[in-house]
């Protein structure tokens, strides 16, 4: 996990919790706030989920192509 992942769950229960409030007081201005705040967080967290995604892509590339070195020799 990386901190777009957990900075985008934040500001995306944060929005839920600010759309809800919004709700409760009949504030439309703060559900529309809170509603975007929440698809800020999801954007950030997918980001981070592509960032995890690619990293692990490239480690496991990294395996398949050091696996067949012999063992005196590293790649650069």
């Amino acid at each position: 996990m990386n901190k777009d992942q957990v900075k985008g769950k934040i500001k995306e229960v944060a929005g839920e919790v600010q759309e809800h409030t919004g709700k409760v007081v009949g504030s439309a201005e703060q559900q529309a706030k809170g509603h975007a705040r929440e698809f800020e967080g999801k954007a950030q967290k997918a980001a981070g989920d592509v960032r995890e995604n690619a990293e692990d892509a490239r480690k496991d590339l990294d395996k398949d192509l050091n696996k067949d070195l012999p063992r005196n020799v590293t790649r650069p």
